[in-house]
């Protein structure tokens, strides 16, 4: 390739991406080959070549301009100021994620990767599903696990079992909307959900009412 500046190979490292969102949505990662994305990006298959390995590393750079960890969404919503109790980062950290989710990138790129990813495509989706599910778990289970030790979890509840309550909640969440985003509106009934699970393994305050017992 002639020689350009960083900026120009920039510019068209970002084309290349665009056209991959677009043409893995329509086709499936496993059905799509460099050539059809760099056709789709108006390019030469030897561009996709001078900044991707293959389809797997494209594919991965893709994911990551919306990956957003866990935990560097916990430190957007820590507040160094006013350190926040586990339960409350955990909160406003899904409720981050979920508006992260409904951006027309963000929610493509979920879409591919939950459903248009076969296990026979050039990607190992079952591995990449796994170790995002791990790191999320982990970082989740530190703050359940906190919130156990300061009492600001009913003790009831297990922080291992808080933690893949939220994680399925979370996750059905995603896959079920992101299979038909018209049939609900997610930025209603997700923060409703988040909201109602934190509200029922949050510790009752002595106002509190028996569940078998209503306020009189």
């Amino acid at each position: 390739m002639p020689k350009r500046t960083k900026a120009e190979a920039e510019a068209t490292r970002e084309a290349l991406l665009d056209a991959a969102e677009v043409i893995f949505l329509e086709r499936g990662v496993s059905r799509t080959s460099l050539e059809q994305i760099a056709r789709q990006a108006g390019m030469t298959r030897g561009a996709v070549y001078w900044h991707f390995k293959n389809k797997s590393d494209l594919f991965h750079a893709m994911l990551d301009r919306v990956k957003m960890p866990l935990r560097q969404l916990l430190d957007d919503v820590e507040d160094p100021e006013r350190p926040r109790a586990p339960l409350e980062s955990l909160q406003l950290a899904a409720m981050h994620a979920l508006e992260r989710l409904q951006s027309p990138r963000s929610r493509r790129v979920h879409t591919i990767l939950f459903h248009c990813c076969e296990a026979s495509s050039d990607v190992d989706i079952l591995e990449l599903h796994q170790r995002l599910a791990d790191d999320c778990y982990d970082t989740m289970l530190e703050r359940f696990e906190e919130a156990n030790r300061t009492g600001t979890m009913i003790a009831s509840i297990e922080p291992e079992i808080a933690c893949r309550m939220l994680m399925s909640m979370f996750g059905g969440l995603m896959h079920d909307w992101l299979r038909d985003p018209t049939r609900y509106d997610i930025g209603d009934i997700g923060p409703r959900m988040i909201d109602t699970f934190f509200e029922r393994i949050a510790p009752c305050t002595p106002h509190c009412s028996s569940p078998s017992q209503p306020p009189s």
